[in-house]
């Protein structure tokens, strides 16, 4: 579980492809102390929930190892991932840490792409599109994560959305990389998924 308040942003270091395609072992370097990142520990990537297999230190930065399996590729920008690649990261959420964002749970639904960014005093509005069956889920001063960040909607129209970054999150985060047409990984808001679900049994 985690909440979307990005802690850190790390860079994958080293990509290794099994020979099926099915498995990419992702080396990613970040900022963390490694004493505090144990095997099985779960980090968010880009708003991917995804098992630490391994963690050590090189050139005095920490690194760790995660699995991206055939479902993930084929689910999220995992895919396009290479070595070099930035990413937003969150340590997952434990018992007593606050709840600055909302309830996410690493388990992206889909991806959104980036149709318009337009440049406002101190911020940036960020105009996205998705599907049909997620944008149902997406709703005016809602919560959404797109890259594993918490966001609040700021418009809606039919498939296509807003949000408004303020100059902190385009520091402190990969969102100020975005750019017109790149892809990011969506994840709608839960409580939002459970009500249209409870709505359809009626």
């Amino acid at each position: 579980m985690f909440t979307g308040i990005v802690t850190d942003i790390g860079e994958i270091e080293a990509l290794t492809p099994t020979a099926q395609g099915q498995l990419h072992r992702l080396r990613i370097g970040c900022s963390y102390d490694q004493t505090t990142i144990a095997d099985g520990a779960s980090i968010a990537s880009n708003g991917i929930c995804m098992t630490v297999v391994g963690s050590g230190t090189a050139g005095g930065r920490t690194w760790y190892e995660v699995d991206a399996g055939a479902e993930t590729l084929a689910m999220t920008t995992a895919q396009h991932w290479g070595v070099g690649t930035r990413l937003n990261l969150e340590r997952a959420l434990k018992i007593g840490d606050e709840l600055g964002g909302h309830i996410v749970t690493g388990h992206v639904d889909g991806v959104a792409t980036v149709v318009a960014r337009e440049e406002l005093p101190d911020m940036a509005r960020f105009t996205l599109e998705t599907s049909r069956e997620l944008a149902r889920f997406i709703a005016p001063k809602g919560s959404v994560t797109l890259d594993g960040t918490s966001l609040t909607v700021n418009t809606v129209e039919d498939t296509r959305f807003s949000v408004l970054i303020i100059p902190h999150t385009l520091t402190a985060t990969i969102l100020g990389d975005w750019r017109e047409g790149g892809a990011v990984n969506l994840e709608v808001d839960l409580m939002a998924r459970y009500a249209a679900r409870l709505s359809e049994m009626k």
